[in-house]
């Protein structure tokens, strides 16, 4: 009698099915920002009748304040994660936007969906940054001699002048008559 053999091909999926079920181990966790307010919480809020302080006491400070217009309060959050290689993948965003007038009375609450945000790209060129351009030389034995125990950076190295801050450009200790 003839034992069936197991096919290594059929088996294999088998076998790496647990390993690369650990793989989910090295998943980036989602990061929580902002101020996510409850759709409850905003219930309980009512215009023409809440104030700034009702708003506050059950939605914590605002993310920020409108630019131009303090009466406008943002509750910004968002739910990210890392994608491998990628930057970060927004998951959920909201915004709350609640309007007050001068009395501090609430007038108006929006909730400002995705649809409203706007990509902005990146622009071309580059910002200038004051200093020298140092070469690369500069750069790896720029900083030989600035320890000072003392404090504060010592005598010598590229772009201090030759001064210390001990004894000033003369070399001098700053006691007199020793």
């Amino acid at each position: 009698m003839r034992k069936p053999a197991i096919k290594l091909h059929r088996l294999l999926p088998l076998l790496l099915l647990p390993a690369l079920g650990g793989c989910a181990i090295f998943s980036a966790a989602p990061h929580y920002r902002g101020n996510d307010v409850s759709a409850h919480a905003i219930k309980q809020l009512t215009p023409g009748v809440s104030t700034e302080a009702d708003a506050t006491a059950l939605l914590g400070s605002p993310t920020l304040h409108e630019t131009f217009d303090r009466n406008q309060w943002l509750y910004v959050s968002q739910v990210t994660k890392r994608r491998i290689g990628q930057t970060q993948g927004v998951l959920k965003q909201k915004v709350v936007k609640l309007t007050f007038n001068n009395a501090g009375v609430l007038q108006s609450i929006h909730d400002v969906g995705k649809k409203a945000a706007v990509n902005v790209a990146m622009a071309s060129g580059h910002t200038p940054a004051p200093g020298g351009h140092a070469s690369l030389f500069q750069q790896l034995v720029g900083g030989v001699g600035h320890y000072n125990p003392l404090g504060g950076t010592g005598a010598g190295g590229f772009g201090s002048g030759g001064q210390s801050d001990i004894g000033g450009a003369s070399g001098n200790s700053g006691l007199s008559g020793f």
